[in-house]
């Protein structure tokens, strides 16, 4: 169980060896994962033109946790943020983030969208001199020089060249780029339980005074920042929180736009199979919401609204979950 400064119970030889022989079949099975990828949908062109030709690309700058080498990594790091072209825009530590990432409010969201402070708030729009970023699985990829594992590295040097190069600013990608993520966390779980340290007795870091503090990991589906103020008994008086979803809030909200206008247009008819194209757009991000949306069925409740050039809504399509 973790508690402030490290862990209440380490790990016994048992236990550890128990783990390493798990990770050799999470490597495995990362590597089938992958096999299956390739086979299904590298296989298929018209899957690759969807994500190579669909109306699913941004071009945003990127951003992701690094390690001392430039390599992605989930928990220990700094943030890296890299442009349009690939070229670092700025790396900093996490009790910096301030400095680097404003917070703007919108009326019609509840949800906040964070930008890049030195560029600064165009707009949704996207290209070199908006400041809006992404900060998913692919753009960890792009902030980086390369994985800290070697199967994962072959991976991601060879979804860089199927893609014409970094960065690869297709939507659908991140899907590619999660699976080369999965290798990498089979491969350093594997490294983790054959290090001999990892049976240590050492558990626990001394607390320093109670203030404040930020910490950044990387989730699944975005960088993770926490900032915490606490009292002289190190109760939490105030807090500040900027989760994967809210890194991305405003780029899903131009992708979904960017994938309506390129699949809906006049004589089209909207069956399904169009609104299933629209919400991979929203998809691809492995938002929160679509965590509190899934259901036994294997469908999302899912409305349309038809709007013409002044405004007026001339037309809603519904699909019930």
């Amino acid at each position: 169980m973790n508690i402030p400064g490290g862990v209440r119970k380490g790990l016994t030889e048992e236990e550890r060896a128990d783990i390493e022989e798990k990770a050799k079949g999470f490597v495995e099975f990362s590597k089938f994962s992958m096999k299956i990828f390739e086979d299904v949908v590298l296989g298929n062109k018209d899957y690759v033109d969807i994500i190579l030709n669909g109306p699913y690309s941004l071009n945003l700058y990127s951003m992701g946790l690094v390690d001392e080498n430039n390599k992605v990594n989930f928990y220990d790091g700094k943030v890296r943020v890299v442009d349009t072209k690939g070229e670092e825009h700025c790396k900093y530590s996490p009790e910096e983030y301030t400095e680097y990432v404003a917070e703007r409010v919108e009326p019609w969201s509840y949800l906040k969208f964070p930008y890049l402070k030195k560029v600064g708030w165009k707009g949704f729009v996207d290209g070199q001199d908006s400041g809006v970023y992404h900060a998913t699985p692919l753009s960890r990829l792009n902030a980086s020089d390369g994985m800290a594992t070697p199967i994962a590295q072959k991976e991601y040097d060879k979804m860089y060249e199927t893609l014409g190069g970094k960065p690869v600013h297709a939507t659908l990608a991140m899907h590619w780029a999660r699976l080369i993520e999965l290798i990498y966390s089979a491969e350093r779980c594997l490294e983790l339980a054959v290090d001999p340290d990892i049976t240590g007795t050492e558990l626990r870091a001394p607390l320093g005074k109670p203030s404040q503090g930020v910490g950044i990991v990387e989730a699944q589906r975005g960088t993770l920042t926490h900032n915490y103020w606490t009292d002289e008994k190190g109760i939490v008086t105030k807090a500040n929180i900027i989760v994967g979803t809210t890194n991305n809030n405003a780029a899903i909200c131009m992708s979904l736009k960017k994938a309506a206008q390129g699949l809906i247009k006049k004589g089209v008819e909207v069956t399904d199979g169009i609104l299933n194209m629209v919400e991979m757009a929203f998809r691809a991000y492995d938002p929160c919401f679509s965590c509190a949306t899934h259901s036994l069925p294997g469908e999302m409740p899912l409305i349309v609204n038809f709007r013409d050039s002044t405004g007026k809504l001339i037309r809603t399509v519904k699909r019930e979950s």
